[in-house]
């Protein structure tokens, strides 16, 4: 129940009609507004309240309805059989019927059917029960009946998912998966504990996450997630499940020893070891993918850095060319007003300009062309060797044609993966376009038409790079790079024009920035209201430990009895702004949600008036009282 209500909710929610009057004829007193009280509680939450959750602001409204002294409601008997009879009137007047036995184990049944596999909180699940005995028109159980039905449909789940889990893997991914738990072999070098203590099991290396970005982390992780792929856990195991559920079982799987895994029922550790694999796969695919995307940008930009830097070294030998610009530049600022002609061809000639140019332009080629020499050293000697295993290890796929060359080059580069050959094939077809870039073209294909394998790897891998980026090409398995289409809504196909509808009409940009502005206003006037009168549903503001509680007084007031002391009011900065006192008091005081909203190239104040608006001097409780704003005096909140 809502624990705040303004007047317009209470006349919406509580008040009583005609027919709801009638029942209370016979009724007086204490019992006449407890029962008024039981029936429209029941018609809003489809259950019968306990003395506190009744909202203090409800038993004064509705007080006033039936004519009865509000203090009467402490009087009202929540035992005996005088409720017992009100109850019963009330369900009959709702159509609502007391569950049974065979209700219960229904609903337990339910919720392991339908809400288990797809929700894990246990929260969400009493709501679903709530919900479910509301459309079915019986009264739901109590509180400790519903944590009861909760825990037995939880441990139901539990058993069907285990036992299905358990099916659907054949034994040989069974006894893979008992291997992961095994004591690991000593080293045979050592002796003792001390070899015992040296030996590590995958199971440890699987709930490690990546090393620091290098060749050596990109391989290991290959040569686990191999493994991984041995043990052969089919494509459905999880099938029918949310992902939610996975990673739960997961989470428990990363915190528990191999004892732990030894010491639980076979059902059970074998579906905590396959939801450790699974969910621990899918993040090994999207972690080759990032090294992927990482380390290809690591090799370009460090081998532009050391082409920057050994070109620096060398303008700096140059005799005379600083000397050139510098005096260039003086003379571009002493005479700002003067023609070209007049003012810059005097200090340097129109020939020393052609060679400064010529060899700017020179400089910048054999940048590029350095560039290129670097990455190509710095790639077939290292990391080469680590690309066919990756394209092996990886699934990728394409949905659009565009970005199909791309797919073609790591076809062709698989097929090559193996050859030492220098050159391609004059009879393969090699992808250019969308692959290699025009400023490296001279560098895949030579003079003769061949096309070099390491720098056409090269264009591959940054086209690929940039194609994932994009999620045009995605990896099979993964999670953070896998089909773009599985984000989708699962009806997408089927209501493809509803998905679509806002797209016939296109809108007005700056009607759609307008809307956001002024929904986005609305929302922070909603909040800085409900601060300030302190509905916030029962969330006590207060300050960090140490701190003053600010006591600013609203815009216009002079310091004094709102401030402390020797403060000038209005000098204080407002929550949350760590700028000093002493701004000008003119300035409204904004509360730190407040920001400036930019949107589109536009920037404006989230209200109307912007800086000029009148300012709101927030109350901000601390402890059990707070200040007022046009006094500083104190008052109960």
């Amino acid at each position: 129940m809502r624990r705040e209500w303004e007047l317009e909710d209470l006349i919406e929610c509580w008040t009583l009609d005609e027919a709801e009057v009638e029942l209370l004829a016979n009724k007086s007193g204490a019992t006449r507004l407890g029962f008024a009280l039981m029936l429209k509680f029941f018609e809003l939450e489809g259950r019968f309240p306990r003395r506190e959750d009744v909202p203090k602001a409800a038993v004064d409204y509705m007080a006033g309805q039936v004519k009865v002294d509000a203090a009467l409601f402490a009087e009202y008997r929540w035992s005996g059989s005088t409720i017992e009879y009100h109850r019963a009137q009330i369900r009959r007047f709702h159509g609502f019927r007391e569950p049974t036995v065979a209700d219960e184990d229904k609903l337990t049944f339910w919720l392991a059917d339908k809400i288990c596999p797809v929700e894990t909180s246990r929260e969400r699940l009493r709501a679903a029960l709530l919900a479910r005995c509301r459309e079915d028109r019986t009264e739901p159980p109590t509180p400790k009946q519903i944590e009861r039905l909760a825990g037995a449909a939880e441990a139901l789940f539990e058993r069907e998912f285990t036992a299905t889990t358990m099916r659907r893997f054949p034994a040989s991914s069974a006894v893979a998966l008992e291997d992961l738990i095994a004591a690991p072999d000593p080293d045979p070098n050592s002796e003792g504990e001390a070899g015992a203590a040296g030996a590590r099991s995958f199971l440890q290396e699987l709930k490690e996450d990546p090393g620091p970005l290098q060749l050596e982390t990109l391989l290991a992780e290959i040569v686990k997630l191999e493994r991984v792929k041995a043990i052969g856990l089919p494509d459905n195991l999880f099938e029918g499940v949310s992902e939610k559920v996975v990673e739960v079982w997961w989470a428990r799987a990363m915190r528990m020893y191999p004892s732990d895994f030894a010491a639980a029922p076979e059902p059970i550790r074998l579906t905590l070891l396959a939801a450790l694999c699974w969910v621990r796969k899918a993040e090994m695919i999207d972690g080759l993918v990032e090294l992927l995307i990482q380390l290809v940008h690591k090799i370009s930009v460090r081998a532009e850095k050391k082409v920057e830097n050994e070109l620096s070294s060398e303008f700096r030998r140059v005799q005379g060319k600083y000397g050139i610009l510098a005096r260039l530049a003086q003379a571009a600022l002493d005479l700002p007003e003067e023609l070209v002609r007049k003012a810059i061809y005097p200090v340097v000639g129109t020939a020393t300009l052609a060679d400064i140019i010529a060899e700017a332009k020179a400089n910048e080629k054999e940048l590029r062309t350095r560039v290129r020499v670097k990455l190509r050293g710095s790639y077939s000697r290292h990391y080469r060797r680590g690309l066919p295993k990756l394209l092996r290890a990886l699934d990728f796929h394409c949905n659009n044609t565009t970005f199909q060359p791309v797919m073609d080059a790591l076809k062709l580069l698989d097929r090559y993966a193996d050859s030492e050959a220098v050159f391609y094939d004059r009879a393969e077809t090699v992808p250019i376009d969308h692959v290699v870039p025009e400023d490296w073209q001279e560098a895949v294909v030579d003079e003769r038409g061949r096309i070099e394998r390491i720098p056409y790897e090269l264009c591959v891998l940054v086209a690929l790079r940039k194609a994932i980026r994009r999620r045009e090409i995605w990896v099979e398995g993964g999670t953070i790079w896998r089909n773009p289409e599985a984000d989708l809504p699962a009806d997408f196909d089927d209501n493809r024009d509803v998905h679509y509808e806002a797209l016939k009409k296109p809108r007005d940009p700056a009607a759609f920035i307008a809307d956001l502005q002024r929904r986005h206003t609305a929302a922070l006037d909603r909040l800085e209201t409900a601060l300030r009168k302190g509905t916030t549903g029962g969330v006590k503001i207060t300050r960090k430990k140490g701190r003053a509680v600010d006591q600013r007084p609203a815009a216009g007031q002079a310091g004094g009895a709102g401030g402390p002391e020797g403060a000038e009011g209005g000098d204080l900065p407002p929550l949350g702004c760590d700028r000093p006192a002493g701004r000008a008091q003119g300035r409204r005081p904004r509360h730190r949600l407040h920001r400036r909203l930019h949107l589109g190239g536009l920037a404006d104040r989230h209200r109307p008036g912007g800086a000029a608006a009148t300012a709101v001097a927030l109350p901000v409780r601390a402890g059990d009282e707070c200040r007022d704003q046009a006094g500083g005096r104190r008052r109960d909140p």
